[in-house]
């Protein structure tokens, strides 16, 4: 059932890397499973499948309404999905072209929300043209793109990456930048924390940049607290070391000797106490852990990510290369660093005065 307590012909079922469709009309949707499985077998992010299975799960349900077999889905038909999706009315939200103040536009899913959806179905249409190269793909294919092997958008050797097509069936999504939390919002959260095992995962967020899915992923043997460096898998399977703050260094140190209970489990963090005691603490559990704490401080900004972007804030202010900002925090593409120093007042000043000074020795 639904959160309305409707039963649909469809739901999700499943669990860290396996997700997949079921109920009555799930023999009408075997590639949305099929194709669940190839990515879980091409070692995408859980959270990446999960996501993904919701999204199909969504467009399954639609069809299902609009009598519309899967097999006969056509462009139009996924232009009209993606209006559906732009123009719902969700609880809580103004129906029709009233525009809601604080987020800049009208009701519907938020254009993230949409493109992932669309990015779920493109994938399992091409993936049912990848095994069946007869079969036909609805999705449009826009302009192409180039990048190279490693994800980077530009560079000497960029002209030689391999073009790829882009899906039309995109919208436009506003740019934000990354928002970090001012100086008092850290320190009545932090202060509202009252466990090493907390603190020690708010501080490797804050003084580590890790994510909120690298410090759950963290095992015991990956801290190295003697040489003060954190061994981070992230995402795509990507390994990096960054640098452990010693205060976070002793947190860690006293919940392993003091907090964490006797259990067989390798992850660093585990849960305290409750049914679950010495289990690995999980995505949910870490949410409902700041959510607690974010009504308790007042902070309501002060989700996990916001402690991350305070720690790339941080590097930009104090003038950080883009290479080891990109490096330390994992990204991809150095644009994603980059956003930081848009954040940073005193970094464009300090370069402003730089430029200003060297322009005026030239003038002399």
């Amino acid at each position: 059932m639904d959160e309305s307590g409707v039963e649909h012909e469809l739901r999700v079922i499943g669990h860290g890397e396996s997700w997949a469709l079921t109920g009555p009309a799930e023999a009408r949707f075997t590639l949305v499973n099929e194709y669940l499985s190839y990515l879980s077998d091409r070692r995408y992010s859980p959270r990446t499948v999960r996501a993904y299975a919701f999204d199909l799960l969504h467009f399954c349900r639609w069809l299902i309404d609009s009598d519309v077999a899967l097999d006969a889905v056509t462009t139009e038909t996924l232009l009209h999905f993606l209006g559906e999706c732009r123009d719902a009315v969700l609880p809580g939200q103004f129906g029709g072209n009233v525009v809601d103040l604080r987020s800049g536009r009208s009701a519907g899913y938020a254009p993230a929300t949409v493109n992932r959806r669309m990015a779920a179905i493109s994938g399992m249409f091409t993936f049912r043209a990848m095994r069946d190269p007869s079969a036909h793909n609805p999705v449009p294919r826009g302009a192409m793109s180039r990048r190279t092997a490693k994800g980077e958008r530009s560079g000497m050797l960029g002209h030689l990456a391999r073009p790829r097509s882009r899906s039309q069936l995109r919208v436009r999504e506003p740019r934000r930048l990354p928002r970090g939390l001012k100086r008092q919002e850290i320190q009545d959260l932090l202060a509202s924390l009252r466990s090493d095992r907390d603190r020690a995962m708010a501080g490797l967020m804050l003084f580590s940049g890790l994510r909120s899915a690298e410090v759950l992923g963290l095992a015991i043997s990956d801290v190295d607290i003697a040489r003060g460096w954190i061994r981070v898998i992230g995402k795509g399977d990507k390994e990096r070391r960054v640098p452990l703050d010693p205060d976070v260094a002793g947190l860690v140190q006293a919940y392993l000797l003091v907090e964490r209970p006797e259990t067989t489990e390798n992850k660093l963090f585990v849960v305290a106490k409750g049914p679950h005691r010495g289990q690995p603490l999980s995505a949910e559990g870490l949410r409902r852990l700041f959510r607690y704490h974010r009504e308790k401080s007042g902070v309501l900004a002060g989700h996990p990510h916001s402690l991350r972007h305070s720690f790339g804030t941080a590097l930009a202010e104090a003038g950080v290369d883009l290479a080891v900002m990109q490096a330390l925090m994992g990204h991809d593409h150095v644009d994603s660093a980059a956003a930081y120093i848009h954040l940073s007042p005193a970094h464009v000043r300090r370069s402003y005065d730089e430029a200003r000074a060297r322009q005026r020795q030239v003038g002399q």
